[in-house]
């Protein structure tokens, strides 16, 4: 097959994803209408796959060691033959020599709101930029791997995968999130995990409370400290938390309360050199304030996001050509965090927007945005990201220029911090 010209390149990834619109608007809604929570992801994960397989790609189920994972690898050379194909690990071809790049799916939901972050239209991007790139693999310029990475919401699959060395060799990784508006670049704020148990003693409160130590006011403490430690917080810094257990009976002394919490910072430095002792301080403090112990429990956490802006600009520069309007950023945008940003620390990468509702209209996490997130105009929206998706990973490949400007982008923002 000969090699394709700069303009049939577009023309038929638009082809391929448009004769698929069916069959993509079908895996968005089904597994819109199975939501499952992180690392949980089987029948998204087993339908993902499944599709892969349908179109004669080699998956690897399990990927990284990671039961709900996938990978697919899509090059010109060596070709696959038929007893090549099917789902065990082990048997993905090995990496061809050239560039690579990475097209992510997302694809686990939210507890009681299901797919209200849109992740279903995150995966079926993926998907058709695959598939479109699969019917050109003759002729590419190097490779294009899927990633299915799954928990993205609180489990960081994406760090699992990074750790087992899944990025390793990426010369870039792309990914599009929906929202209400279309962005091709915005901060993501750094983020940890943090559950404080503390301890008192019981006792019957009415008979001898002075014989109590009450661990649900060390709790409440804990929330007045961070409310007015708040002040001293750098912009863009959050601290938000729940209760999660208060006491067993409103007439004994609480024995054991806790709070779950999400800390929340502009970069990791910040987040891990002060607003973490921060937030330790104010534990300590409710702790010598009541006579309670306490424990902390640390759990996953994510760098913010370094944005590739010669990435994203090709990105966008593609949605030009497809009629979507945008802008880089916006400033008034609130973000919030995601395992992407341990992805760009690794390797250059790009996490833009695209509207699937009106402007403040709803957003992420609710339930309207569910809502949007199986609507025609959210399966449309898909069907773009998938394009611009293929495109850009085409271009990566393909032009020696941008992934230098690529690279040399990534080692600055390597320098930044």
């Amino acid at each position: 097959m000969s090699t394709p010209t700069h303009d049939d390149v577009p023309r038929k990834i638009r082809a391929t994803v448009d004769a698929l619109g069916d069959r993509l608007a079908a895996v968005a809604r089904d597994i819109h209408a199975h939501p499952e929570l992180c690392y949980e992801e089987r029948y998204a994960a087993d339908r993902l796959a499944g599709e892969l397989e349908r179109a004669g790609l080699t998956v690897e189920r399990g990927a990284g060691g990671v039961a709900t994972a996938l990978r697919a690898r899509i090059a010109a050379a060596p070709q696959q033959t038929a007893s090549q194909t099917g789902s065990q690990p082990g048997s993905q071809p090995a990496p061809s020599p050239g560039p690579r790049v990475a097209v992510l799916a997302e694809y686990d939901a939210l507890p009681e709101v299901g797919h209200a972050c849109g992740h279903n239209l995150i995966a079926t991007a993926a998907l058709g930029a695959a598939l479109a790139l699969h019917q050109l693999r003759d002729s590419l310029p190097g490779e294009v791997i899927f990633l299915g990475t799954p928990a993205e919401e609180g489990g960081g699959g994406k760090i699992r995968l990074l750790e087992a060395g899944l990025f390793d060799g990426i010369d870039a990784a792309l990914m599009f999130h929906p929202s209400d508006r279309s962005l091709l670049w915005q901060p993501h704020l750094a983020m940890t995990r943090v559950e404080v148990v503390f301890h008192g003693s019981p006792s019957h409160a009415a008979m001898a409370p002075w014989d109590g130590v009450s661990a649900l006011r060390a709790v409440i403490h804990l929330f007045n400290l961070l409310d007015s430690a708040r002040v001293h917080m750098r912009d863009g810094a959050r601290v938000h938390g729940i209760i999660t257990d208060g006491g067993s009976a409103v007439n004994i002394i609480p024995e054991r309360a806790a709070g779950a919490f999400s800390l929340r910072a502009t970069n990791a430095e910040y987040l891990d050199a002060e607003l973490v002792p921060m937030f330790r301080r104010c534990v300590e403090a409710a702790a010598l304030a009541t006579g309670a112990t306490f424990d902390l429990i640390f759990g996953q956490g994510y760098k913010d996001v370094r944005n590739n802006l010669p990435l994203a600009r090709r990105f966008g520069e593609h949605l030009g050509v497809l009629g979507v309007p945008f802008v880089e950023n916006d400033p008034g945008f609130s973000p919030g965090s995601t395992d992407m940003g341990d992805v760009s620390h690794a390797v250059p990468a790009i996490h833009p927007y695209l509207a699937i509702c009106d402007l403040g209209e709803t957003t992420c996490h609710q339930r309207k945005f569910a809502h949007y997130a199986a609507s025609d105009r959210g399966l449309a929206v898909a069907r773009t990201a998938a394009c611009a998706l293929a495109m850009t990973a085409w271009d990566i490949l393909a032009d020696d220029g941008l992934r230098a400007a690529v690279h040399d982008a990534f080692q600055q923002n390597r320098k930044v911090l």
